[in-house]
């Protein structure tokens, strides 16, 4: 019953052996997780096994999770919605070429709305559907499901791509940005050292080449070091970056400016948060989930001297920046467009660092949301991006 899922893993790339894949099948024989009967078997059970069993180096566990989703058409769902989706509901058998007039008649609704209309569609649905403006299926412009057309839908299974979804239900492991990265140019240090205020601080690591002269001298010619402390550039910078979900598009960029930001700032600190910022960060996406760190804590934490620079795509339903329970993670109790405003209050100092393109910010109604909680302080992730957010962060 596993070998399409094995060859599932094969096709994500995955250096999945047969051997490995036999040592799955062992440890379901002998009841590692559970009676053998699968529907007595929860599927955390069966996903924490299979990926101890199957992969060998934490560096593939995102492409794990996408292929084990892909495979299981995921079948938890964040919503307080008990009665389950059926995977065949969610199975897409064709490219459905929309029109510009049913793009344009797709059908809109509120949060309220929306979250209420999904309900009914789960009582009362019966089967599966396939294009469309109502039910829950693939393609046409029904707001649920995947594959079609909504400006304000919700997502369930497949693969986006309007990047408009209001809600997500594929449960993602997101990967750490690589702070080894080895830039491709030197550009992007150059832009960041326009942000520099250098002091002199540690153990004598610097030869003092004017004093040594002068030491030299006084000391009939015999040779008299002097050193001092080397000089450190004494900015304080607190970043935060977006990371998953569309972000995945820009992570080699993103990759470089974390390198040469951890190369040019002895004073960073650096939290991870997904399309928005609301109540909570993390440090390690391994290990969201556990090790939370509550906003209102950073805040407190750092004092206003720290540059505030966030980095990410803002490209997300405009619910999950002005709606509570907007989040495609959970339901947070304030929106967040709250959290942003009380960042840039606590630290005054603050720019926005976008990878996306600066030619599509217009079409993006949450970039426009974000430009203006930030007070237009929105710059490229270019090099003269860069550099005009470090001059206004140096001021």
């Amino acid at each position: 019953m596993l070998i399409d899922f094995f060859y599932t893993l094969r096709a994500a790339k995955l250096p999945v052996s047969v051997k490995e894949y036999l040592t799955l099948l062992e440890a379901l024989k002998a009841d590692v997780v559970g009676p053998t009967n699968p529907d007595a078997c929860s599927m955390d059970d069966f996903y924490f096994l299979s990926r101890t069993a199957l992969v060998k180096d934490e560096k593939h566990y995102d492409k794990f999770d996408r292929a084990f989703a892909a495979y299981f058409k995921g079948v938890e769902m964040i919503a307080d919605f008990t009665k389950p989706i059926p995977a065949d509901w969610l199975r897409q058998e064709m490219e459905r070429i929309l029109s510009a007039e049913q793009k344009a008649n797709a059908p809109k609704m509120d949060w309220d709305e929306l979250m209420e209309t999904l309900k009914k569609r789960l009582e009362e649905q019966k089967e599966r559907h396939e294009g469309g403006s109502k039910w829950i299926g693939t393609g046409g412009t029904s707001p649920f499901g995947h594959g079609g057309h909504n400006p304000q839908g919700i997502r369930i299974g497949g693969k986006g791509g309007n990047k408009s979804a209001v809600k997500v239900w594929d449960q993602r492991a997101y990967r750490d940005y690589d702070d080894t990265q080895e830039l491709g140019t030197r550009n992007i240090k150059v832009a960041l050292r326009r942000l520099r205020k250098f002091a002199r601080e540690g153990n004598d690591l610097e030869l003092d080449l004017p004093d040594t002269i002068r030491a030299t001298a006084a000391n009939a010619g015999y040779l008299d070091i002097k050193m001092i402390p080397e000089r450190h550039n004494n900015v304080k910078v607190l970043l935060l970056m977006d990371v998953g979900g569309t972000m995945d598009e820009h992570i080699q960029r993103v990759e470089e400016l974390f390198s040469a930001v951890k190369g040019e700032f002895k004073h960073l600190e650096f939290y991870y948060f997904h399309n928005c910022v609301y109540d909570y960060m993390w440090k390690n996406n391994k290990r969201r989930y556990a090790e939370k760190f509550p906003t209102w804590d950073i805040i407190r934490k750092y004092n206003k001297d720290y540059k505030l620079i966030f980095v990410g795509d803002a490209t997300m339903s405009p619910y999950e920046i002005l709606q509570p329970g907007g989040s495609v993670e959970y339901n947070n109790e304030e929106a967040g467009a709250e959290w942003l405003q009380r960042l840039t209050h606590a630290f005054p100092k603050f720019a926005w660092i976008n990878p996306e393109p600066q030619g599509v910010w217009q079409y993006r109604q949450s970039i426009s949301i974000v430009q203006q909680l930030m007070g237009q302080r929105m710059y490229p992730l270019t090099l003269k991006g860069l550099e005009e957010a470090m001059r206004l962060l140096s001021k």
